[in-house]
C-alpha cells in the first residue's frame, strides 16, 4: 500500500500567500474573526506581541517629551464636518450611532475613526499662551473604520493603535517634531526591535492623510513583494487650528494659530511581522520583541529530566532571557515542538533522558535554522549570543529582499510591470508625476512614497532628484 504524503501544517507560501497568512494567524493562535464582520478577537499570544510593541513604543514616545491621555470614543458628528478635507476623507469609513438609551439622539455621534477633531476641541481650551506650547499628547486606544475588505490585523473595522497629537508655536517646530517621531520613534523601533527594513519617505498629495499638508510614511516589503504602510507621521499645518480656533497669545501679544502634528501606528504591525518574517513553518519572532525568547522542553515524563528542565529555565531567566518551561509531558513532544515552531519562538532547548546522560541539550534555532547538541552548562552563555545574531539576521534578510526585488525604471509601463511581477519600482517623480500616478492606479499600483536619490526624505514634493517608490500594496 503506498505511503500517503503527510499534509503540511500550513499552506506553502509559494502556493497561496494569502491562505498561508490566514493559516499562520490561525495555527499560531494570534487572532480569530469577531462575530461582527471585519472585527477580530486578538488571542493571548497575539496580544502578548502587541503588549511588547506597546511597551517599547510607549517608552520611545515618552522620551520625546510626550504624555499619555485619553479622549472619548464617541465624537459629535458636527466636529468632523468642521475640517472639509478630513470629513470627505473619512466619510465612507464612518460608523455612526443614531440611537442611545432607546431614543433617537438629538445629534448623531461618530465612533472614533481618529481623534484630530475631538482633541482639537480640547486643545483650543487648554492652549492660551506661548507658555502652553508645545503641547504633546499621545493616546493608546481603539478606532473604528468600517472596512469593506477585511483581513485580520491588516484591515479590520476596529483596531488598536497609538495616536499622537501635538500643537506648536511655529511651522518649523511642528515640521521637525513630525520628522523626529518618524525617524526616532517609528523607524528606530521597526528596525531595532521588529528587525524590519523600512523605507522612509513622504506621501504624494493624493496619498496624504485627509487634512494634512504633509504625510511621512514608513513602507515595508512583505514576503510576496507587496508593500505595507507601517506607520505615518503628519504635518497638519494650521488646518485644524483654524477649524477649531486653536490659538495662543505670542510673546509679541498677537493671537496666533498653532501648528500641529498627528502620528500613529497600529496592530497592523503584527500582520507585518507574519508577512515579512514568516516562513512555511510559521512565525519567526525577532528576539528583542519575543514575549518568550527561549522555550525549554522536557521530552519525556522523567523526574530527573523535569528537574533539569526547570533548573535550566531558572538559569536562563537569571541570565536575563525571557524563558518558558514546557513540561506538559501528557502532550506528545512532537506536537509541542511543532506548536512552538509555528509560534516562532527564537530558540528551543530540548532535554530528554539521553541528553541528561551526556550533559547536553538539543538547541534548535528557529530563525537561522538548524539544531545542534550543546553542553547544558553553556546554555546561559550561548542563548543571549544566538538571540542577538538572529535579531541581526532577520533585519539583513528583510533588507536583502527589498534590495533584490526593487527595480529602477523610467516609464509607467516598466513600473507597472515590476509591481505586477511581485516587486517594487523606483522611478523619477519628474517622469511619473500625478498623471502617471493615476495611470498606475488603474492597474492597482500605488506610489508608496517619495524618496531622495540618496534615500533621504525629500523636503518638498518637487525637490530635484526625487524618486517615486511604486508597488502593489496591502
Amino acid at each position: 500500500m503506498p505511503v500517503m504524503a503527510k499534509a503540511p501544517v500550513l499552506t506553502p507560501r509559494a502556493d497561496d500567500f494569502p491562505r498561508w497568512y490566514q493559516d499562520v494567524i490561525n495555527k499560531a493562535e494570534l487572532a480569530d474573526n469577531g462575530p461582527v464582520r471585519g472585527t477580530m478577537v486578538i488571542r493571548p499570544y497575539g496580544y502578548g506581541l502587541w503588549e511588547r510593541m506597546q511597551r517599547d513604543m510607549d517608552a520611545r514616545i515618552k522620551a520625546q517629551g510626550v504624555e499619555n491621555a485619553y479622549f472619548p470614543l464617541f465624537i459629535p458628528q458636527s466636529y468632523l464636518t468642521r475640517e472639509a478635507e478630513h470629513v470627505e476623507g473619512f466619510a465612507p469609513e464612518l460608523a455612526v450611532v443614531t440611537h442611545g438609551g432607546g431614543k433617537e439622539l438629538e445629534e448623531p455621534v461618530v465612533v472614533r475613526p481618529t481623534s484630530e477633531t475631538i482633541i482639537n476641541d480640547y486643545f483650543s481650551k487648554w492652549v492660551q499662551s506661548y507658555r502652553d506650547l508645545p503641547l504633546l499628547i499621545n493616546q493608546w486606544a481603539n478606532v473604528v473604520r468600517w472596512e469593506m475588505r477585511p483581513r485580520l490585523f491588516l484591515r479590520t473595522s476596529e483596531f488598536l493603535w497609538q495616536e499622537g497629537h501635538t500643537a506648536h508655536a511655529t511651522y518649523e517646530d511642528a515640521r521637525d517634531f513630525a520628522a523626529r517621531i518618524h525617524r526616532h520613534v517609528y523607524a528606530d523601533f521597526m528596525e531595532n526591535v521588529l528587525a524590519m527594513d523600512v523605507v522612509l519617505g513622504r506621501k504624494t498629495p493624493k496619498e496624504r492623510f485627509a487634512g494634512a499638508i504633509n504625510t511621512l510614511t514608513l513602507e515595508g516589503m512583505m514576503g510576496d513583494g507587496k508593500a505595507l504602510q507601517m506607520g505615518t507621521s503628519h504635518e497638519l499645518g494650521q488646518n485644524f487650528a483654524k477649524a477649531f480656533d486653536t490659538r495662543y497669545l505670542s510673546k509679541d501679544g498677537e493671537r496666533e494659530y498653532v501648528w500641529q502634528t498627528s502620528w500613529g501606528s497600529t496592530t497592523r504591525m503584527i500582520g507585518a511581522l507574519v508577512m515579512m518574517h514568516g516562513d512555511d513553518n510559521g512565525l519567526r519572532v525577532p528576539p528583542r520583541l519575543a514575549p518568550t525568547q527561549v522555550v525549554v522542553l522536557a521530552i519525556k515524563d522523567d523526574e530527573a529530566v523535569l528537574a533539569k528542565v526547570r533548573e535550566v529555565g531558572d538559569r536562563l531567566a537569571a541570565a536575563g532571557v525571557r524563558v518558558k518551561v514546557d513540561d506538559r509531558t501528557d502532550t506528545p513532544f512532537g506536537r509541542r515542538a511543532v506548536d512552538w515552531e509555528l509560534k516562532g519562538v527564537p530558540l528551543r532547548v530540548e532535554i530528554g533522558p539521553r541528553d541528561l546522560e551526556n550533559g547536553t541539550a538539543m538547541l534548535v534555532r528557529r530563525i537561522a535554522g538548524g539544531k545542534e547538541p550543546v553542553a547544558i552548562d553553556a546554555l546561559a552563555e550561548l542563548c543571549p549570543r544566538f538571540l542577538e545574531e538572529d535579531q541581526a539576521l532577520l533585519l539583513t534578510q528583510s533588507r536583502e529582499r527589498r534590495e533584490s526585488r526593487t527595480t529602477d525604471v523610467r516609464t509607467v509601463e516598466e513600473a507597472a510591470e515590476a509591481a505586477a511581477a511581485g516587486g517594487w519600482a523606483r522611478i523619477p517623480w519628474a517622469d511619473l508625476g500625478p498623471e502617471g500616478e493615476d495611470r498606475l492606479a488603474e492597474q492597482a499600483v500605488t506610489v508608496r512614497c517619495l524618496v531622495g536619490e540618496d534615500g533621504s526624505v525629500p523636503e518638498s514634493d518637487d525637490a530635484p532628484g526625487t524618486l517615486a517608490v511604486v508597488a502593489r500594496a496591502y
